[in-house]
């Protein structure tokens, strides 16, 4: 017999958060698939104890994971979710009831995020958003990226939830450094791949930008002075980003080869 769902979740080393993004969904989530990229810390361990079906494949980029991921998964609906994020008891409850609903004519859900930068949530500078989380497997398809993939629904049937992702995205200066590192090189492979070019305008002014455009357009000073390193950082995920292009952009560059 089929899950009724399937919560999908793509890893490597994620000890450090995957236990409580796991404890979130257990009372659940009928079928756990988790697409591994070779962690060598405690994350298989961690995801086996919750009996999570776990998958080893070399990481390409995030939606081929997905899309391997997707088709292992049984559910009538399938929930995407990432290590760092929690479902809270809200949502939990909003999810069973839709999931649960014959009648229910919605095909996919928009699910409202909470992120939190240094354990402090954030609600302004582009961080209060909803994303497309909650899906009728059947239709559900993922649009393979190198950093954040697209997900597409067959038809118009889309809801809303009220109840929240907790997201744990930045949770210490290393982590949050790293991340935009790692972030900012992805990026300008895709951008490279594209055909599109840097410049000195992209790789120096697109960064203060950012920064303006997050903490002044968009309110992120009504979080507190706390924020401000996080912005800072995004500009310099912007510089990592036009700045690696550029490079990539030589010729015989190692960075270019695929």
């Amino acid at each position: 017999m089929s899950a009724k769902l399937s919560v999908l979740m793509i890893t490597k080393n994620a000890a450090e958060t995957l236990e409580k993004s796991l404890a979130s969904i257990k009372k659940i989530a009928d079928e756990i698939i988790i697409v591994d990229s070779n962690s060598t810390d405690r994350t298989v361990e961690i995801a086996k104890n919750y009996l999570a079906k776990v998958y080893i494949k070399e990481f390409a980029n995030i939606g081929k994971q997905r899309i391997f991921g997707f088709s292992k998964a049984t559910g009538k609906w399938v929930l995407i979710l990432d290590c760092d994020e929690i479902v809270s008891e809200k949502l939990m409850k909003e999810i069973k009831m839709k999931i649960e609903n014959l009648k229910l004519k919605i095909n996919s859900y928009y699910i409202p995020y909470q992120n939190f930068f240094l354990n402090k949530p954030l609600q302004f500078g582009g961080e209060n958003y909803k994303m497309l989380r909650l899906f009728r497997r059947i239709k559900l398809s993922i649009e393979p990226s190198l950093v954040h993939n697209r997900i597409k629904v067959k038809d118009k049937k889309i809801g809303y939830l009220k109840g929240k992702i907790f997201h744990h995205s930045y949770r210490s200066f290393s982590q949050t450094f790293l991340k935009f590192t790692d972030y900012g090189v992805r990026m300008a492979r895709e951008k490279y791949l594209t055909g599109e070019k840097s410049s000195f305008k992209k790789i120096f002014l697109y960064p203060i930008h950012m920064f303006w455009a997050r903490f002044i357009k968009d309110k992120g000073y009504e979080d507190g002075l706390f924020r401000i390193p996080l912005d800072i950082g995004f500009a310099y995920m912007e510089f990592v980003t036009y700045f690696m292009l550029a490079i990539m952009s030589f010729p015989g560059s190692p960075s270019s080869r695929g």
